[in-house]
């Protein structure tokens, strides 16, 4: 007998807790293989594919295209075993997958080709547009429980449709477990202003609630408060609030994102930021003698981060993070390079993995690859997360200077402005000289100044003279 087994979004990075629904890759009736990708969504940092970890027959997806979900609601219904092999003439079960791995699972074949499974009349379980494939149960009961899905009202002909059944476990979940709430950040709103979500009725799909529910309710909560009692607590915007003219533009993706970290990193890191300008004439012209040379042509970003690894080795410090539970700094024994790029959809900060290990050739190629990912939108959530020290070079949107925040939790971002041509005083005579202004912005947790000032005068030192690096070479 085919059992029905529920997949559920999971978790697809460090501290994401919803993805946006870009585009199914199945439909109701389709056979997967075991890891077989069946959606790509948008997360805030990446787009991604998933792949699902069970093989059969797709009964049901839940969620339109544009739809965002939290982590862990359902994304599909598959029915496995024997029937559901059998009805799609598949020999192996779902057996083969895709390669993909994510979360934790995954396969080394190629996917089994998907295959429709054409309805055969009523009552016989086939595929409908509405409700999905049902199958009956194998656990010797008479089809009035579908496995995997839970309880939920029977139709005449004693099947239970998987929209059933997640009405009957989402009444499950309000009288023993979690309520369901559309978004975790809803679940934060409806704590901080001291609502018991079980109190409340949701208005979405299946009783789930949503931010106007938790808004409607503290409205009431206002209302009921006595009119000379101050309030102690700020009512959020709501939907009933007046419109005001303009373009709103939803903090959501990787904009709402990075919005959600530079707010965190303003509220938790006391930094501050020195600057120094550095002649970079002597740096312009090695870079000009390599690429002479012959072979792969050297970025400046990468002797900048050439540079910067050489002086994070130094100044060990800035290359750490605060464990505010353990009132701790944690110093890191590997440099992961972020660097800020600016793509369509917004700010993202690609990391190199192990920079202190590599050569300039070596930092030139990472970059070009990772630099052409986030302009496609190819990067992954690994590319995106585990950085330790944040390299940004803001001189190509032709400025100065900035006093960048750190990119939470690392401890320190360094800071590029442009190159251009300046009157310097070189060797006790005026003369033009290629200058560039480099700024520091620290955690002054992890240091004082005195090493946020002896790291950047290193830095700026490499700049006007590079055969400096030959010591740490």
């Amino acid at each position: 007998m085919a059992q029905v087994l529920e997949f559920k979004l999971p978790d697809l990075g460090e501290g994401l807790t919803e993805a946006e629904i870009v585009r199914w890759l199945v439909e109701v009736g389709d056979v997967v293989a075991v890891d077989q990708p069946v959606v790509e969504v948008e997360t805030a940092k990446a787009m991604v594919e998933v792949p699902c970890p069970y093989g059969g027959v797709v009964t049901a997806r839940f969620g339109e295209e544009g739809t965002e979900l939290p982590v862990g609601a359902p994304l599909l219904t598959v029915a496995v075993g024997p029937r559901a092999s059998d009805a799609a003439d598949v020999s192996d079960g779902g057996t083969e997958g895709s390669g993909n791995v994510l979360v934790g699972y995954g396969t080394g074949a190629p996917p089994a080709r998907r295959r429709r499974v054409r309805p055969t009349g009523p009552g016989t379980g086939a595929a409908t547009p509405e409700y999905g494939h049902v199958f009956p149960a194998d656990d010797g009961s008479d089809g009035r429980t579908a496995p995997g899905l839970g309880r939920g009202p029977l139709r005449q002909n004693g099947t239970v449709t998987a929209g059933d059944a997640r009405i009957a476990e989402a009444d499950d979940r309000r009288s023993d477990g979690p309520v369901p709430v559309i978004s975790p950040l809803v679940r934060r709103l409806a704590r901080e202003h001291g609502l018991d979500l079980r109190e409340l009725s949701g208005s979405g799909p299946d009783g789930l609630i949503l931010r106007a529910d938790v808004e409607h309710a503290m409205e009431a909560a206002a209302a009921r408060r006595p009119a000379t009692a101050p309030s102690t607590e700020p009512l959020a915007p709501t939907s009933s609030a007046p419109v005001t003219e303009g373009t709103r533009i939803p903090l959501k993706g990787i904009r709402g994102a990075v919005a959600d970290k530079l707010s965190r990193s303003r509220q938790e890191i006391p930094d501050a930021t020195c600057w120094v300008d550095a002649d970079a004439t002597e740096l312009m012209r090695a870079r000009a003698a390599m690429n002479a040379a012959g072979g792969p042509k050297i970025s400046l970003l990468a002797l900048l981060a050439r540079i910067c690894t050489a002086a994070l080795a130094r100044f060990p410090d800035l290359n750490s993070t605060v464990d505010t539970a353990a009132r701790e700094v944690v110093r890191l024994d590997q440099v992961h390079l972020g660097f800020a790029a600016q793509t369509e959809r917004g700010l993202v900060v690609p990391v190199v993995r192990d920079a202190h290990a590599r050569d300039a050739e070596s930092l030139t190629a990472e970059f070009a690859r990772l630099t052409e990912a986030a302009r496609t939108g190819g990067l992954t959530p690994a590319d995106l997360t585990g950085g330790t020290f944040t390299l940004n070079n803001y001189g190509v949107f032709g400025v100065d200077g900035s006093t960048p925040i750190i990119n939470h939790p690392e401890a320190a971002m360094l800071g590029v402005g442009r190159i251009v041509p300046k009157p310097w005083v070189h060797e006790g005579e005026l003369a033009v000289r290629q200058v560039v202004q480099l700024s520091l912005t620290f955690d002054h947790r992890v240091c004082d100044g005195g090493t946020a000032g002896g790291f950047l005068r290193y830095v700026a030192d490499c700049v006007e003279a590079p055969a400096v690096l030959l010591r740490t070479l």
